[in-house]
């Protein structure tokens, strides 16, 4: 099973970024979806679905919250999706 973890870019370097995932600052490659949207404005303070180090897409804001509440929701039950949401430090 594959799962993407919701980000929020807080900044860019070329096309890789820092993103947040639960207070979790990651690198994060943005190859897939580009480091500016359509318009050609930057991507920081977007929501983006984390793979393996790849942003896979983008999302909007009540996608992303949705999701981390559903991924939190499995953790209580689930301990090993901590891993997901946290880093592998907890």
């Amino acid at each position: 099973m594959c799962i993407g973890v919701p980000g929020h870019i807080r900044s860019i370097d070329g096309n890789l970024a820092k993103v947040d995932v639960c207070g979790v600052q990651r690198e994060v490659d943005l190859t897939l979806v580009g480091h500016c949207d359509e318009d050609g404005q930057s991507r920081v303070g977007q929501w983006v679905l984390v793979h393996v180090g790849f942003a896979m897409s983008v999302i909007d804001e009540a996608e992303a919250r949705d999701t981390l509440e559903a991924l939190q929701n499995m953790f209580e039950v689930e301990p090993d999706v901590g891993a997901l949401l946290y880093g592998e430090e907890r």
